[in-house]
């Protein structure tokens, strides 16, 4: 098997930079990227020129059936849902429904922001770009992980309890509250849910008959991926993982074959198959303009002279190109999407696991061969990085619980009865710490999937060990003491610096309540 592998990194390294990738190449390079990242299935689209010109599955999707990806395979696309919740204002614009400066209370006044001023002044465009001044995931365990109660009334009215991280319209924050706001804009001015409007507007006019707009409504017995994690160092399939009311940031079900059409259309001018425009150019002048600044970085793969955000896309440049682009990440599902328009060129890599690296290495490779840069061996780079990045994330997780281990011998720990109890956080509601099978656990009323064993570090920190280990999210419980040595209040910070942004535990403030 290493043998193999090494020829298949050296087929990578030959890869030509004079021109596009041959099927065989291409192919080469996908399936060494299943096999050094541990990815059940990928499939991969090209658009070039009006015309798709490569669009194949590789894999599995699941390894729960064994059943192979093709281009016709659904995947959630997560984050690239975004650029059509921006199309579909757009629409609303160019319809003269509202315009981008319209405030938001004007529509939704329940919506609240932490700044009564932010609040009035907060418009609809800036629902879209990531510049609130929350911070980067603000809300986000209000839907994730599935199994939630809250709605969309209930962030609009929880967003005013979040500390913000930098003034309004100043700094980029990425977040996916604000989205599903978008979507309740999309719903109150049209009279059409975002999935109606989404599938009727957008998906049937651009002929993408087999993608939905979100899980739920994909038919039974389709051809669709299970997302995979590793779990105790071993890929597995797990249930999707994603709640219906994000939708509006991140709930479409495509296929390479469909999302192809997107890119088709949107380099054509946003010009859909019967020739009619989805948006004016001046619509998609903006969506693909620079709303909000990003700082760019010499360490990035493509040094770029300027980079930001627009509506639904990341823009930069690439090698004197204009760049734009999006990925999308959902438990076990990772996707992106590349466009770079001036070359007519649309790259679409979908996968069943959460590994960013594999579809980097594949767009990477491809791209570098249309813009004849000097191949770099992608697989090669992302792949060390890979793994020193698991050596490292492993250790920090290792060195924790040897000394959790080691704190079930101390004589210097609280007593265990002086934490029970039901604590209670502004936005996230009720959690509550009690004893077990003389064990200590913990649950959120209004997330059932986040609950687990709770086990001491020291007097004043405890670690919550989720039941679901496909979460990948332990956290620390941050605890204060009243002089009786009886808690008083915990806050709660990841474990692990790869925990996904969405678990947001640092906005948690819990008061005890009993």
């Amino acid at each position: 098997m290493k043998k193999n592998f090494a020829l298949l990194i050296l087929l990578v390294a030959g890869f030509s930079s004079s021109a596009q990738l041959t099927a065989t190449q291409i192919d080469s390079l996908v399936t060494a990227t299943l096999k050094r990242f541990d990815v059940p299935g990928i499939a991969v689209g090209i658009v070039k020129d009006g015309n798709l010109i490569h669009a194949k599955g590789y894999g599995v999707r699941s390894l729960k059936n064994n059943l192979p990806v093709d281009e016709n395979t659904l995947f959630g696309i997560a984050s690239n849902s975004k650029a059509f919740t921006c199309m579909a204002l757009a629409q609303l614009v160019d319809e003269k429904k509202l315009k981008w400066t319209d405030k938001v209370r004007s529509i939704l006044p329940e919506f609240t922001m932490p700044d009564a001023y932010v609040a009035e002044e907060f418009n609809i465009k800036d629902l879209l770009v990531h510049r609130s001044g929350l911070g980067l995931g603000a809300g986000d365990l209000m839907f994730f992980p599935e199994g939630g109660n809250f709605t969309v009334t209930d962030i609009m009215k929880n967003l005013k309890h979040f500390k913000p991280e930098s003034s309004f319209r100043t700094e980029f924050q990425y977040d996916n509250s604000l989205y599903i706001i978008a979507g309740e804009i999309i719903k109150r001015v049209s009279g059409l849910s975002w999935e109606e409007y989404i599938e009727q507007k957008l998906l049937t006019p651009l002929g993408m008959m087999n993608s939905k707009a979100s899980y739920n409504r994909v038919p039974a017995n389709a051809n669709i991926i299970d997302a995979h994690v590793p779990i105790n160092g071993k890929v597995e399939a797990i249930p999707h993982d994603w709640s219906e009311l994000a939708n509006p940031a991140g709930g479409i079900m495509s296929n390479v074959s469909d999302l192809s059409k997107w890119l088709i259309a949107l380099m054509n001018n946003a010009t859909l198959p019967n020739g009619k425009k989805m948006v004016s150019v001046e619509q998609l002048n903006d969506i693909w303009n620079i709303q909000t600044v990003i700082p760019t970085t010499r360490a990035a793969p493509y040094f770029s002279n300027f980079a930001g955000y627009g509506l639904g896309w990341f823009i930069n440049d690439v090698n004197g190109q204009k760049q734009v682009g999006h990925t999308g990440g959902l438990l076990g599902t990772v996707t992106q999407i590349t466009i770079l328009p001036h070359l007519n060129l649309g790259i679409i890599v979908l996968t069943n696991q959460q590994q960013g690296v594999a579809f980097n290495t594949i767009s990477n490779t491809i791209k570098d061969a249309y813009l004849k840069n000097e191949q770099r061996n992608w697989l090669k780079i992302y792949g060390e990085r890979f793994d020193r990045n698991n050596t490292s994330y492993k250790n920090i997780s290792d060195s924790i619980y040897k000394l959790v281990a080691a704190a079930q011998k101390s004589t210097t720990l609280n007593k265990k009865e002086n934490i029970l109890g039901q604590y209670n956080d502004a936005w996230f509601g009720k959690a509550t710490i009690y004893e077990q099978n003389a064990k200590l656990r913990m649950n959120f009323e209004r997330s059932p999937k986040l609950k687990g064993e709770v086990l001491p570090l020291n007097f004043n920190t405890y670690v919550v060990k989720w039941d679901d280990r496909s979460l990948d999210a332990d956290a620390y419980l941050n605890f204060t003491f009243n002089t009786a040595s009886k808690s008083v209040s915990f806050s709660m910070a990841p474990i692990s610096p790869i925990t996904d942004f969405s678990f947001d535990f640092q906005d948690l403030n819990y008061q005890r309540v009993d």
